[in-house]
């Protein structure tokens, strides 16, 4: 399973790499990670809708945020599950995440 994680801080990279170890020494999970949102846009115009059966997406990011490439996806990537993330949630950005089409 291919899970791209999107986040502008590099170290969750570390974070997911160290959390998901054993899965990844067996091969059952496999991350590609993005640091901004059109980045992340890039790999799946090149890489296909196919390459990713999931998205974790933080919401604050600089140039494009979690919630507007959550709207993009949900146009042209229709069956990819979008699980956004945030450290400085609030009812009024869930509710938004929520009309985008994130998945929970």
């Amino acid at each position: 399973m291919k899970i791209m994680v999107v986040d502008d801080e590099e170290d969750i990279q570390l974070l997911f790499k160290q959390k998901f170890r054993r899965e990844i020494k067996e091969g059952k999970v496999q991350f590609y990670f993005a640091l901004s949102a059109e980045a992340a846009l890039d790999y799946l115009e090149k890489e296909g809708e196919a390459a990713v059966v999931l998205l974790l997406s933080d919401i604050n990011m600089p140039g494009m945020n979690g919630l507007e490439l959550l709207k993009i996806i949900k146009t042209n990537y229709k069956s990819l599950k979008v699980i956004m993330t945030t450290a400085y949630g609030d009812e009024n950005t869930y509710q938004k995440a929520m009309a985008y089409g994130a998945n929970n």
